[in-house]
């Protein structure tokens, strides 16, 4: 007996197949693409402009995929943190953030992370699982506040690149005219440099994209993280050298300031070399403590000084506004370690 599946997350091609395998007529596969991301609904016993024997056909192969968030947090600032349960029973958190007109989703790809980023509370939990594409997309579809979406940033809990098939679905019904018909500008995606899989991700979309540096000296930047020992991060610049960052797209550099870490005369010298003649932005993030780290944020003036020393070698430098950390919604804070009982895999 065919084991029950979601439809939510599948393409039209996904569902051509099916509708091929049940019988259904050739033209259903992009009325159920419709129900499911236009409409949002994913019972087939709801879709009324099939033939009711074939929303039965449908229903015997379909379970729900789509669920509230179990939990909202609030913060002062006025972001929420949703937490929501996979499939498998692990936790995940995504970061509402509105600001004026602007109304921005930070989802998460996994539950945990194996990147091992020292200065980042998921990747002490280690990976719990990759996030299916319905997973992904449940953050969205079943926000509170789904309608007020300006953008949608994946930098929550994982590494999208490490998780790429289900990124890229994800991806593929968000932007899509069959699917959310999101513009790929509203949308862009983080990566700490997994080099096998960033030119299939810049080749197959068009979000922008943002890739974590936090420090430009190759041994210093192993220290703090992990990925650098495998992918190098002259290798990843060198690959975004290929590409056209000049008109659309945009990439961009985050770079968690750490006081006496990453914060020094040479670090701006490095860094003006590495990205010299790439067209971007690097974004400063204050670091957010996490317990037991032996890091720490340097003062307003600080960062002020560090930003205007890039601008001054000609690099877009923004200072990020710190969000949500009175929840653990800032950057770097998300975690479910707790809630899902284990550390996971390294």
């Amino acid at each position: 007996m065919t084991r029950p599946e979601p439809l939510f997350g599948k393409n039209p091609e996904d569902l051509a197949t099916l509708c091929r395998e049940l019988g259904l007529p050739r033209f259903a596969p992009r009325q159920i693409a419709r129900w499911l991301y236009v409409r949002h609904v994913e019972d087939p016993l709801c879709m009324t402009d099939l033939a009711i024997r074939h929303r039965q056909l449908l229903a015997e192969r379909f379970t729900p995929a789509l669920q509230a968030p179990e939990h909202e947090t609030r913060s002062a600032d006025g972001t929420k943190k949703y937490l929501f349960r996979t499939l498998q029973g692990n936790f995940i958190e995504s970061a509402y953030i509105p600001d004026g007109d602007r109304a921005t989703l930070c989802v998460s790809s996994q539950a945990g992370c194996r990147m091992g980023c020292r200065f980042c509370a998921t990747g002490r939990q280690g990976l719990q699982q990759s996030l299916s594409a319905a997973e992904i997309l449940n953050q969205i579809v079943s926000l509170p506040e789904r309608d007020q979406l300006t953008n949608i940033v994946f930098m929550g809990m994982g590494e999208p690149l490490d998780n790429v098939e289900n990124v890229l679905r994800a991806l593929e019904i968000l932007t899509a005219e069959w699917g959310f018909a999101w513009s790929p500008t509203r949308i862009t995606l983080s990566t700490a440099g997994v080099v096998p899989q960033l030119r299939r991700f810049l080749d197959a979309s068009k979000v922008h994209l943002a890739v974590s540096l936090h420090n430009p000296f190759s041994d210093e930047r192993a220290e703090i993280m992990p990925v650098e020992k495998a992918w190098p991060i002259a290798e990843v610049v060198e690959i975004l050298r290929e590409y056209d960052f000049t008109h659309q797209r945009r990439v961009s550099f985050e770079y968690i300031v750490m006081s006496g870490m990453n914060d020094s005369p040479r670090h701006i010298r490095e860094l003006s070399r590495l990205l010299n003649g790439i067209k971007c932005r690097i974004n400063l993030i204050r670091f957010h403590k996490i317990p037991g780290s032996p890091y720490f944020s340097p003062d307003a003036e600080a960062m002020i000084r560090f930003r205007d020393a890039l601008t001054a070698r000609g690099i877009q430098t923004t200072i990020r506004a710190s969000r949500g950390e009175d929840i653990q919604a800032a950057c770097g804070l998300l975690s479910t370690r707790l809630k899902s009982g284990s550390v996971g895999e390294k």
